[in-house]
């Protein structure tokens, strides 16, 4: 803990451009980058909330997908990774209990009183939902709760399938953990942190999300997850070398809006359980995959033919992605390559999330894939990610085609939409030059 112009010395003196290096990237000019994105975040923290305060800086990353599309709510499998675009916040406790929270280029978020931590009707999907939601899961566990001011900036990309709401859950229960509960990781561990980001977004914030987004954001690195027992999902960190193998991640923003876009999302989900609830389970992982087969006839006629397709995409992403997981266990790159084609296919095919039904003019999901096919002729790997309908493709691309790939990218959506990414090691944390 220090004040802001003792932190802000200890940036300059290059105390945090360790950290920063394992953070973000061990280049120079991304530390510097950081070093006066911190010492910003910093003194508007001051301008908004006073000077000569307490302060502890916290980050969380974004997301990236690689397999297992829409497998997570239904006690799927999936495989995922942190990436080096996060949110930061700075912070300082309060005696007040309330929470004050300013997010950069966002309205400011006033007096969410932490003494009433129950749903509030007005606050749904909004922020303030979140921040409310999360400290009840908090106190739901036994953890403590209290009062702080917070100034946060993200560059994870709103809207862009990295998960910048998850993002946001978990910096906030690792505020909480770090400023109430004396960064017990015990009581709330990162995957605590996760399990609390989603009942925050599925109860408070009205959104029925599964629990991947969070987790990855909250644990970071490449990793696993069972979710057979979605109350305890099995995480695995796996050792996943790009750079080693002559390839860059590449997430671009195809510029969509998932504005009005939560009935497509709700609607994956629920057609899932519908197939589920043909078989008197409550998820399709409890189902045996050829039963399905077998009465495909009737599942049909009772769920319609999308949730048919989207219940055989189920059953092959969650496969695929433990398949993914063993291509990288054996270091099998081209296998590994294959089944993020593989998967992409099926999530445009079967699961039908490249594009909303509703607003069938706006596909730049399918501009973006179609242009990395015709770059990448073979090579490499492309699909969507995320929520999918509108935001961010995935691509998997040789080295010596990345400034052709970019090119090709921005020239269609915008200078500066295909961002060059590493995996990050780190989940949701205290930013310390310690750590």
């Amino acid at each position: 803990m220090a004040t802001a112009k003792q932190l802000i010395t200890r940036i300059e003196a290059g105390e945090f451009d360790g950290v920063f290096g394992r953070l973000y990237a061990h280049d120079t000019a991304v530390i510097e980058t950081q070093r006066k994105r911190y010492i910003q975040t910093i003194q508007e923290f001051e301008e908004c909330f006073g000077e000569g305060r307490d302060l502890r800086i916290y980050s969380a990353p974004g997301r990236t997908e690689l397999g297992g599309n829409h497998t997570d709510h239904n006690n799927g499998v999936v495989m995922a990774a942190g990436v080096n675009l996060d949110i930061i916040a700075v912070v300082s406790k309060n005696d007040n209990n309330v929470v004050n929270f300013k997010s950069k280029g966002f309205g400011r978020i006033d007096g969410i009183d932490l003494n009433h931590l129950e749903p509030v009707a007005s606050e749904a999907s909004h922020s303030a939902a979140l921040i409310r939601g999360v400290a009840a899961g908090v106190a739901k566990v036994g953890g403590k709760v209290g009062g702080f001011d917070a100034y946060s900036t993200s560059d994870v990309l709103r809207g862009s399938g990295l998960s910048s709401s998850a993002a946001f859950e978990v910096v906030v229960g690792a505020i909480l953990r770090g400023e109430y509960n004396n960064g017990d990781e015990t009581l709330l561990s990162q995957v605590e942190l996760a399990k609390i980001g989603q009942y925050a977004e599925n109860v408070f914030f009205g959104k029925p999300c599964g629990l991947m987004d969070q987790t990855a954001c909250a644990v970071g690195s490449a990793i696993t997850i069972d979710f057979k027992d979605p109350t305890d999902p099995i995480v695995n960190k796996e050792a996943l070398d790009l750079e080693g193998h002559g390839y860059a991640l590449c997430i671009s923003d195809t510029k969509g809006s998932h504005a009005d876009l939560t009935p497509d999302y709700a609607a994956i989900r629920s057609e899932m359980e519908s197939v589920a609830a043909f078989f008197g389970k409550k998820a399709l992982r409890e189902v045996n995959e050829e039963d399905l087969y077998h009465n495909i006839a009737a599942v049909r006629a009772k769920t319609g033919d999308r949730a048919v397709v989207r219940a055989i995409h189920f059953f092959n992403d969650s496969r695929r992605a433990e398949q993914l997981r063993e291509a990288v266990r054996r270091d099998d790159f081209d296998q590994f390559l294959r089944l993020i084609n593989e998967g992409g296919h099926s999530s445009f095919e079967y699961n039908q999330n490249a594009y909303s039904v509703h607003q069938p003019e706006q596909q730049g999901i399918s501009v973006g894939l179609a242009v990395s096919q015709h770059v990448l002729q073979n090579r490499g790997a492309c699909r969507l990610q995320g929520g999918g309908f509108a935001g961010t493709i995935q691509a998997f691309v040789p080295v010596d085609l990345l400034p052709a790939y970019r090119a090709a990218i921005d020239g269609v959506f915008g200078e500066g939409s295909c961002h060059v990414l590493s995996i990050r090691n780190y989940g949701a944390v205290e930013v310390t030059p310690e750590l």
